[in-house]
């Protein structure tokens, strides 16, 4: 990983409680053009944002996970393959407001998370108000953020959270292969996906926007 220049690994120390040096400068520095920036959000072995990023050169696409040993596998195929508008951030997504402005992401995909489904640990899910807020500090007026989960529950409880606060829901299924909404980009499978799949599982699919500027506040699913 480290001899890949589509790869970036901050240490703790450069991170915690500071802006990363690339923080701004994704376009220009990383990226070196003016395209849109995509993140995948615990993007595992970065399946989605290379499939993403080999169907449309017109943005780039960011993957984001701290397990390099999963990433190093899509980063290595963007390079085998030549795809040039895909990069990976090694770092946990805790610390995203570290990496990102105020206006330098377009959208956000949300690929497959581990739903957290104990109530201690819902503030850990990736669609729960302490990160939405995060989101919405470097999101484009118009940004949206994608959510494709096998989980019902993770589903549900977004959706609630939506409806809650009001925000703007572009898109909405809880059994996304059934529906009218599949196309290239949400036809895309990851290993994982595919197995969800073979198990009978439903794939659920939210698109919204975090088009508030009030404090979020968390569903009671009691």
């Amino acid at each position: 990983m480290e001899t890949f220049d589509h790869v970036v690994q901050p240490d703790l120390n450069q991170v915690l409680g500071k802006d990363y040096k690339l923080k701004g400068k994704w376009a220009s520095d990383f990226f070196k053009n003016d395209k849109p920036i995509v993140l995948e959000l615990g993007c595992g072995k970065g399946e989605y944002a290379v499939s993403l990023a080999r169907n449309d050169g017109e943005r780039n696409y960011l993957g984001i996970d701290i397990k390099g040993a999963r990433m190093w596998r899509g980063a290595k195929t963007a390079l085998e393959d030549g795809i040039m508008n895909v990069g990976f951030l090694r770092t946990r997504i805790e610390f995203i407001s570290s990496f990102f402005n105020s206006d330098e992401v377009a959208e956000i995909w949300i690929t497959f998370p581990d739903p957290q489904l104990k109530e201690r640990r819902a503030k850990k899910r990736l669609t729960s108000t302490g990160f939405l807020e995060k989101y919405r500090s470097f999101l484009k007026a118009d940004g949206v953020v994608n959510l494709k989960t096998d989980s019902r529950e993770l589903y549900d409880y977004t959706s609630a959270l939506i409806e809650l606060n009001e925000l703007s829901v572009l898109k909405r299924s809880h059994d996304l292969y059934n529906s009218p909404l599949v196309d290239d980009v949400l036809s895309i499978r990851t290993f994982y996906e595919s197995q969800f799949l073979e198990q009978g599982k439903k794939i659920t699919y939210l698109q919204f926007r975090i088009d508030t500027q009030k404090m979020l506040t968390e569903p009671d699913l009691d």
